[in-house]
């Protein structure tokens, strides 16, 4: 059988020659022969399948290491990749549920009539404004700070770069999401312009190679706060004296703990606690975000933070600092200084932030 080249191969597979050579460099789809003194590519017409079957599952949001293993299935065990796939989804359903309740959750709690809550209650008319403080640090193991952080009057952003180029990504991703600062809209058109922002993120970091990040940010209207997030960075709100996580970790681990396969506990040893299940990457098309409104009270306090931070420091310490410590930007170096001394294996980003009445 005649082999085809990667134009002729990518036209039958309806990929672009971009996106081939990209499988090939990730491992998921490498042509059969490549020419030695040209580098040319040349695929066999019977790679077409799996050519569309990697498309597919990056359509549906299966990470990249994932991927390869359902390839391997199915090129000697259809039904067992088959199975797979329908164990991957249902996680996703398992998420998307555990991210719904999550919502309902704060709805209630965030109403104005939830029944029993005794709400401090805002002044008529008093305007709001944001005081904040962006603080990342290297961490006391790696050699590079591949974190990003912002931090301005409308805009709190935190980025966690991986791979080669990540420091790059995190902060092409930010600064994708700095033109929000002078940006203006009604609170329904909030969420637009974080889908587009990420989108944009996405375009400036899929060419990086093997690189990517994860992305939290808020975006304040002066009336409504729109939360975007993708990967394992969070953000909290401590409302109240309490503490509430607002964001719904996209990792392996936490999909295990959403099936009830795995406790928090667990979790924080589990080997693949750190592979994320959305992120922006070299994916044809961007990962979904989660896309959320909040209606900010005088008195909230937001924290945003990447893993190097809540992953070494207990919930309870990041409710202390965040309760005790008024001024933000010296809460936030007291977040880093616990993380360092917890051993600080990561890199660490924080932003604390305060909703005041002017």
């Amino acid at each position: 059988m005649a082999l085809l080249t990667i134009g002729a191969f990518a036209r039958a597979a309806r990929l672009s020659a971009k996106t081939l050579r990209r499988y090939d460099e990730q491992g998921l789809l490498c042509p059969v022969q490549v020419d030695p003194f040209t580098g040319y590519r040349y695929y066999d017409p019977r790679q077409l399948e799996h050519a569309r079957l990697v498309a597919w599952l990056r359509r549906i949001g299966m990470p990249l290491v994932r991927i390869r293993s359902v390839c391997g299935l199915f090129a000697t065990d259809p039904d067992a990749a088959a199975r797979d796939i329908r164990d991957f989804w249902a996680r996703v359903e398992a998420e998307t549920a555990a991210r719904r309740d999550l919502a309902d959750f704060l709805v209630d709690r965030l109403s104005d009539t939830a029944a029993g809550r005794d709400r401090p209650m805002r002044r008529l008319g008093a305007p709001l404004g944001l005081r904040y403080a962006a603080l990342t640090d290297r961490g006391l193991v790696r050699d590079t700070n591949q974190d990003s952080v912002y931090a301005g009057p409308r805009l709190l952003a935190v980025a966690d770069g991986y791979g080669g180029g990540g420091a790059r990504a995190g902060g092409a991703a930010i600064d994708a999401l700095r033109p929000l600062e002078s940006a203006t809209a009604e609170s329904g058109e909030l969420l637009n312009l974080l889908a587009d922002a990420v989108r944009r993120a996405h375009h400036a970091v899929r060419d990086l190679p093997e690189s990517g990040t994860t992305l939290t940010a808020l975006l304040w209207t002066g009336s409504r706060l729109g939360l975007v997030h993708i990967g394992d960075t969070r953000a909290y709100l401590l409302r109240g004296g309490r503490i509430f996580r607002i964001t719904h970790d996209h990792t392996v681990v936490q999909a295990m703990i959403d099936d009830g396969a795995l406790t928090e506990d667990e979790a924080r040893s589990h080997p693949r606690r750190a592979m994320l299940l959305r992120a922006l990457d070299g994916a044809d098309a961007p990962a979904e975000p989660d896309l959320r409104l909040h209606d900010p009270e005088g008195g909230d306090r937001y924290l945003l933070c990447s893993d190097g931070l809540f992953t070494v420091v207990p919930e309870a310490e990041l409710h202390r600092v965040a309760a005790t410590v008024a001024d933000p930007e010296d809460a936030a170096g007291e977040l880093i200084a616990l993380a360092q001394e917890a051993g600080g294996p990561d890199n660490v980003a924080c932003v604390v932030a305060d909703m005041l009445e002017l």
